[in-house]
């Protein structure tokens, strides 16, 4: 990993009364301001492994996913919390 810096600030995905290891998605932004200044995305159960990006590229996902582009990934995928609510388990 040289070429990750090691001065990030990593900005953890996650819902804000989350506790708990996750595992979750951390986004982190290098230098620049430009639309080729650099992102870095790990997860923190295997923080080594990071996938790095451009600030368009990242930007372009995040515009598409507000937009909805990507709902067809979760259909039928139920919602972590619903799932562990009494009235949804088995003897509900």
């Amino acid at each position: 990993m040289s070429d990750i810096p090691s001065d990030l600030t990593w900005e953890r995905a996650a819902p804000p009364d989350a506790t708990g290891p996750g595992p979750w998605i951390e986004i982190a932004f290098g230098e620049g301001d430009d639309g080729e200044a650099p992102v870095y995305i790990r997860e923190t159960s295997d923080p080594e492994n990071v996938v790095t990006t451009n600030r368009r590229k990242w930007d372009a996902f995040v515009l598409g996913v507000q937009a909805g582009e990507f709902d067809h990934f979760v259909e039928g995928v139920e919602d972590a919390a619903d799932a562990t609510a009494p009235e949804n388990g088995p003897h509900a």
